[in-house]
């Protein structure tokens, strides 16, 4: 085989896979079409999970200073995201092409063979390995692996080729999404409903101002090349009254209100994370992030069978976990749009969702949604509270206050981890088989609050991913089961 894992795309979900694959050791090539990073970020920022997982890979450092915030929206109505439980807000005016930049240093360090200027044509699943046909710079190759992944985006050829089923409603109406130069306009964070439609202005770096700009009853259309710049002024012009004309454009682009999600994420040894799995209206800034944590749920899983240690089942675990994120994507993205994007039928709405935001519990509900903190995926055996949910940043210390790291910390290897917190030999005993793969840590918690959801707790197994998968006191099952279940037989 050419290698033990073929990636298709070269975006934030592929690049994100192509580092973890490394982490655990595992020969990963990436294709990819384009010949360099086009310097456009449809993305900016990232979400306070996304947050979490650079940061459980030690990658936050790499990105320099990042402005974050608290504040949000769901549909255009503000939300206050500090009343999330988190170590980290959300990163605002990161550039899309910044995170693809860190995360390709990244992935390359590891030993991740990035073949840019390749273009898939063909592939096949043997049952045994797959099959591509690959065109390069120098010609057109076969390639073998024994397990591909496409990550490229809304119009996956990887999608498309395999005939992954991709339910869905078409786009209603376009939207011009723009980076310009030398306009000075009052920033509308949020975005803000018109009568004929909806404006969005944030400042970048730079000098650049991004604008959004959708004007109501302008149907969808198939285009070949980004629309110009001065169909932008002259929409802008008519939904605000303002001249823009005078702006220098540094990239154009269009999008839609199209809504579908894959059947199913597997077919054999065929998977598809992030738009290829599932494209949206781009409401809230969860795109990108979604795709990343979809990578990421993937990526040791995908390592742990290809290695012999866990058996093929556990790969029916993505989608099992990924599915129903991606769907519950869907559904809130469509509720924004109907609230930011619809006419004036659609304002009693939006002033009953502006008074139940003021409700402490509906706005933690929305927040975690969007933020996508409140994710917890199905496991069975226990009723403690954080079984399923990603673990909480834990300081720990040796007992006598001395920072001995932090579950964050524990996570940076991409292994498995079990936190013993209150210093039991016999956790140490029941774990030894799996030491090739998780790694225990021990230490008492710090700066522990009474009403903590790990207030009592004694030890929890957390997965790669960052996800809880055992706990104690709180689940039935005994720890080597758990162990079995997520990280195969005892070595």
């Amino acid at each position: 085989m050419d290698a033990e894992v073929i990636v298709v795309g070269a975006g934030p979900a592929g690049l994100m896979l192509a580092g973890e694959l490394r982490l655990a050791g595992v020969d990963v090539v990436v294709i990819e079409r384009l010949a360099a990073r086009t310097g456009e970020s449809r993305g900016l920022g990232f979400t306070a999970r996304t947050m979490e997982v650079f940061d459980q890979r030690g990658l936050l450092s790499r990105f320099g200073d990042i402005e974050i915030s608290n504040q949000g929206h769901f549909g255009g109505l503000p939300v206050d995201f500090a009343v999330l439980d988190g170590a980290h807000q959300a990163a605002k005016t990161v550039p899309q092409s910044h995170t693809e930049t860190v995360l390709e240093n990244w992935a390359e360090e590891l030993g991740a063979d990035i073949r840019r200027r390749h273009e898939l044509l063909s592939l096949k699943d043997t049952g045994d390995l797959v099959e591509v046909e690959v065109q390069g710079p120098d010609g057109v190759h076969q390639l073998t692996a024994g397990y591909l992944v496409g990550c490229d985006g809304g119009r996956s050829v990887v999608r498309k080729t395999v005939g992954f089923d991709f339910p869905g409603t078409a786009a209603t109406l376009e939207m011009f999404l723009a980076d310009v130069k030398g306009l000075d306009l009052e920033p509308r964070m949020i975005g803000e409903t018109l009568p004929g439609g909806m404006v969005m202005v944030g400042p970048l770096p730079g000098g650049i101002t991004r604008l959004i700009v959708c004007e109501r009853g302008t149907p969808p259309q198939r285009r070949e090349t980004p629309p110009s710049y001065d169909e932008v002024a002259a929409a802008w012009k008519r939904l605000t009254g303002d001249d823009i004309s005078h702006g220098e454009p540094v990239w154009v682009s269009s999008f839609g209100d199209a809504t579908r999600q894959v059947t199913e994420y597997r077919q054999g040894r065929v998977f598809l994370a992030g738009d290829s799995a599932h494209i949206h209206l781009p409401a809230g800034g969860q795109g990108m992030n979604t795709s990343i944590q979809d990578a990421v749920n993937l990526g040791w899983k995908l390592a742990a069978v290809v290695r012999g240690r866990a058996p093929e089942s556990l790969l029916d675990t993505y989608h099992d976990e990924r599915h129903p994120v991606g769907k519950r994507l869907l559904m809130n993205t469509r509720a924004q749009g109907l609230l930011f994007l619809s006419g004036p039928e659609v304002q009693p709405l939006r002033d009953v969702f502006t008074e139940l935001i003021t409700y402490l519990p509906v706005s933690r509900h929305l927040a975690g949604m969007v933020s996508g903190l409140e994710i917890r995926y199905p496991v069975a055996g226990g009723r403690h509270p954080l079984l399923g949910r990603r673990m909480p940043h834990l300081k720990l210390s040796d007992g006598t206050g001395r920072s001995v790291g932090s579950s964050t910390q524990a996570l940076h290897a991409g292994r498995g981890v079990l936190l013993d917190l209150a210093g039991n030999p016999e956790l140490r005993r029941r774990a030894a088989g799996w030491r090739d793969r998780v790694d225990i840590v021990t230490g008492q918690p710090q700066d522990l609050a009474e009403d903590s959801e790990l207030a009592g707790t004694t030890a929890v197994l957390i997965r790669p991913d960052g996800y809880v998968a055992w706990a104690a006191p709180g689940c039935h099952s005994d720890l080597p089961m758990a162990l079995d279940r997520w990280f195969g037989p005892a070595g």
